[in-house]
């Protein structure tokens, strides 16, 4: 169960990242809910996950899925480049935490 709460949550810190460049500073009213929102429910799953899983592997896995999906976001539907090296190196990153949930 840890691991699915730790895989939600790491979706959660994409979300709430995400939002926060959409708040514009806070200043946007939606995007700041989302925000306050994901932030607190992302961390709560991270802090419940951590009660089982060892902190150094639940956090690079939530790290992990939370900057590859923001950037896979970035990328999608806000005009950052997708270069191809760009696209390798967010793979390596998921390989990486494949790694570390199979290591577990």
């Amino acid at each position: 169960m840890a691991w699915v709460v730790l895989i939600v949550s790491g979706v959660l810190e994409a979300v709430w990242a995400t939002a926060l460049s959409k708040s514009e500073g806070f200043s946007r009213p939606t995007p700041t809910v989302v925000f306050v929102l994901g932030l607190v429910l992302s961390m709560s799953g991270l802090a419940y996950a951590l009660r089982t899983l060892p902190v150094g592997t639940g956090y690079a896995v939530w790290v992990g899925i939370g900057a590859v999906l923001t950037a896979a976001y970035g990328m999608a539907f806000d005009g950052e480049a997708a270069s191809p090296l760009r696209v390798l190196l967010l793979a390596g990153i998921v390989g990486c935490v494949i790694g570390l949930k199979l290591a577990h």
